[in-house]
């Protein structure tokens, strides 16, 4: 008898997982245990008629070869011929050779329980660990004997190993032990095994990960022990990440995977998971789960933080299925539904797939409808925020039927509708109703149809009330909708702005209020920028109310870097310049706006305007306020006063002489300053507003040359003028806008300023001998307006195209 174990290992330099198991026996072995074919311990001896014992898969193997050879059944040891292949049990040997194997399997589960101790012999741990493998591997009721042996939990004891290639081979012994066997599950679901077991996914040594993660995946068979390995926190994160890996084995990632899918039994894990990125399986129990779980998990996932392409999947997956549940008189099923779906519309493209579903029709329904079967308030207010969600997607919404009489958003009593609503409810809803209506506005083929409705109902003056609403959220919605009304009720805006006390001011305010630059402050100031700006009334109340002031202070602390705004500092600057150049456009009637003009001395500012390179809408206005304010130049020019003549030359005008006057203004023959006359020379603008005729955005050299043409106008020293523009060596490029003939307006433009220029003769000398100069007059001449064919004939007499023939025919006054 071998009183230890017989050499299985070689535990000198072996590698981790290198152990060759060999039954070691405690009682010798008898030859007549033994197979004479396959030398191994017979489990089903049986005899032949000559005596000889075989193992009964051995022999009937022997004897299926004998006769695929075609030779008689001859026996393996003697090799004489039998009359009989038939095989008689031995059961006397059988029942001697299993007493024999369980009192050695006790001795050697024994001597196991012996060994797993943590402080044991490396080596010893391993074989017993190797032991527990194999006589599991070998009959399932073994499994019954490790169970009732105790050995499970030592082997859980064996995880705490400092070694690890104990605790590799522990966990891979837990895994053969509970496989197919729910007792052996239920114990290790018993205390922290599974949070230990959980802890092994995230170690640094992918084999122990591996082994981890096959060993979840034996227990997640267990629906019992799904609960409970989602519950240990970060253990379904882990394995999302597991199955997603592009750095772990295959095997590891699919045996996260089917974890997964095993541990999806339990709705909570469900749960988890979707939160952790994986959302089929949510997706999957919407579509195909009993009611209950999918008003469950529509409500969760109306809680989830989805990014867009995620949105943009489930709506694809499960749009139609909420759209429907949506439709349910069961209000609790109507309000999962809409939970689900005010997250999922959140994004242009997932809105799109929702209103190709469906989703409109209901919606509105649900909006308009009153009595016993409307919507709570709080659900209203759901569907409200959908639909300016799906709004704000950009579709082609005049052409999307959502009444039972084909009418589509847009439609006359839709609108009516909205703006019932918005006018009847709280705050919350006429805030998403207001922005239902920003969205149809925001598109050149909607908003025609929502301005005709706004007024055929009347409604203009209780939408510009909101402006006024103590609530962030619906004052920037009702200032939203008004700016993109204002280009198509410019005039309705502007009155009932100016009628109603207050309104005004609280633009005002909202755009001078010391916060940084606010999305709500950018909107404000581009609804004054839009509203119209020869409105000599809107631009009064503006005056008295000191508006200008606070206007031009804010666009100075952004120019020196006081104010720093972020993504609406663009916009919040092009609307204070817009704003600002109102006042330029009132000055002949307001001698109060050229008092501010000369206070903040305007023209200097807009000068320094022209200069803020990328933002085109700010020099083009700045142009255009320069044009404005040099129109009115001439108008205040102080001319200078000479003294009455003397009695002699009054009689004899030999003897008078005109006193020479220095300092006067070339252009306006007066005393000019750019703060009290605006005079653009005295301003040096010209080669600031000459540089710009070289800008790519023809509008901005359309306002450049409209203020550069302000030189030549009537009522100044035209001649001087082209000096002036000579000098800025602007000649050439005003002759290049001339022949790019970029639009209409700038063709115009330029050939009026051409056709003055070429009334100095020295440069109409010069440009006769350009053909292209001659060939766009020709072509200005032969297809334009008007009043610029006109232009462009005295231009082309200026320089000999056309003869002059004023003074070959006599008057005929």
């Amino acid at each position: 008898m071998a009183g230890s174990w017989d050499g299985g290992y070689d535990s000198g330099s072996q590698s981790d997982g290198s152990y060759h198991f060999e039954k070691p026996h405690i009682e010798p072995i008898y030859d007549a245990f033994v197979c004479p074919l396959t030398k191994q311990v017979m489990r089903d001896p049986v005899a032949l008629e000559n005596g000889q014992t075989f193992e009964r898969e051995a022999i009937e193997k022997w004897f299926k070869g004998c006769k695929e050879s075609g030779r008689k059944p001859v026996c393996p040891l003697t090799q004489k011929e039998l009359r009989s292949t038939e095989l008689n049990p031995s059961i006397a040997l059988r029942n001697t050779i299993e007493e024999w194997n369980a009192r050695n399997e006790a001795a050697q589960l024994d001597m196991a329980r012996k060994s797993l101790i943590l402080g044991s012999q490396e080596s010893d741990i391993m074989r017993s660990l190797k032991y527990v493998q194999h006589i599991c591997q070998t009959s399932r009721p073994n499994k019954r004997v490790v169970h009732n042996s105790e050995l499970i939990p030592m082997i859980i004891d064996m995880l705490k190993s400092s070694s690890r290639r104990v605790r590799r081979m522990s966990l891979e012994t837990l895994r053969i032990v509970v496989q197919e066997d729910a007792d052996n599950k239920e114990i290790l679901g018993q205390g922290d095994t599974v949070r230990t077991i959980v802890k092994f996914l995230n170690n640094e040594l992918s084999k122990e990960r591996e082994e981890a993660v096959s060993l979840l995946y034996e227990l997640s068979k267990s629906e019992a022990l799904c609960e409970k390995i989602g519950s240990i926190n970060g253990a379904i994160l882990i394995l999302v990440g597991m199955a997603t890996s592009k750095s772990e084995n295959i095997l590891t990632v699919e045996k996260a995977d089917k974890t997964l899918e095993n541990l999806e039994k339990c709705e909570n894990n469900v749960r988890q998971m979707a939160e952790n990125g994986r959302l089929q399986p949510l997706l999957t129990q919407l579509l195909e789960g009993p009611l209950e779980t999918k008003l469950s998990l529509a409500a969760f996932l109306g809680e989830l933080a989805l990014n867009n392409d995620v949105k943009v999947l489930v709506a694809r997956t499960v749009g139609s299925c909420l759209i429907n549940i949506m439709k349910s008189t069961d209000m609790h099923a109507r309000e999962a539904a809409l939970k689900a779906l005010n997250q999922i519309s959140s994004c242009d493209a997932s809105a799109k797939v929702l209103i190709d579903a469906g989703i409109l029709p209901p919606l509105v329904k649900d909006l308009f409808t009153v009595g016993s079967n409307q919507l709570p308030t709080r659900l209203k207010e759901v569907s409200a925020t959908i639909l300016a969600n799906v709004v704000s997607s950009g579709c082609d919404f005049d052409s999307i039927i959502v009444g039972s009489d084909h009418q589509t958003l847009v439609s006359e009593d839709i609108v009516h509708h909205l703006l019932h609503l918005i006018s009847n409810t709280g705050p919350a809803i006429e805030c998403k109703l207001l922005q239902v209506l920003v969205g149809l506005t925001s598109s050149p083929t909607t908003v025609l149809n929502v301005v005709s409705a706004i007024k055929s109902s009347g409604a203009t003056i209780s939408l510009v009330q909101f402006v006024e609403a103590p609530q962030n959220d619906l004052r920037l919605a009702s200032i939203k909708l008004l700016q993109n009304l204002s280009p198509h009720m410019g005039h309705e805006l502007t009155d009932a702005l100016r009628g109603t006390v207050g309104q005004l001011g609280s633009l005002i305010r909202v755009i001078s209020e010391n916060v940084g630059i606010t999305e709500e402050q950018a909107v404000a100031v581009g609804l004054l920028a839009e509203l119209p700006e020869r409105d000599v009334g809107l631009t009064r109340q503006m005056l008295d109310d000191g508006a200008f002031g606070l206007i031009i202070s804010r666009v100075i602390k952004i120019r020196q870097g006081e104010i720093r705004g972020g993504r609406f500092v663009t916009a919040f600057l092009e609307g204070l310049v817009s704003v600002l150049a109102r006042v330029t456009f009132v000055l002949s009637d307001e001698p109060e706006a050229i008092a501010v003009c000369r206070e903040h001395n305007l023209a200097a500012h807009f000068i320094d305007l022209l200069q803020t390179n990328g933002l085109d809408k700010v020099q083009m206005v700045s142009a255009t306020a320069l044009e404005n304010l040099s129109l009115e130049s001439k108008n205040l020019t102080k001319l200078p006063e000479l003294p009455p003549p003397g009695f002699c030359a009054s009689i004899f005008p030999c003897f008078s002489k005109q006193p020479v006057i220095t300092g006067l203004c070339r252009l306006h023959r007066g005393t000019c300053s750019l703060k009290e006359n605006f005079c653009l020379l005295e301003g040096q603008a010209v080669e600031k507003l000459v540089a710009l005729l070289d800008h790519t955005n023809e509008k901005v050299v359309e306002a450049a040359l409209a203020a550069l043409s302000t030189l030549l106008d009537d009522g100044v020293d035209v001649e001087q003028g082209v000096l002036v523009l000579c000098e800025a060596q602007g000649i050439k490029p005003i002759l290049d806008v001339l022949l790019e003939n970029r639009t209409e307006n700038l063709r115009r433009r330029a050939v009026w300023v051409v056709e003055r220029i070429l009334r100095t003769d020295d440069i109409a000398y010069e440009v006769s001998g350009d053909p292209n100069v001659s060939t766009a007059l020709v072509d200005a001449f032969q297809h334009a307006d008007y009043r610029t064919r006109q232009i462009a004939e005295r231009a082309l007499k200026h320089i000999d195209k056309i003869p002059n023939f004023s003074g070959i025919f006599p008057s005929m006054g």
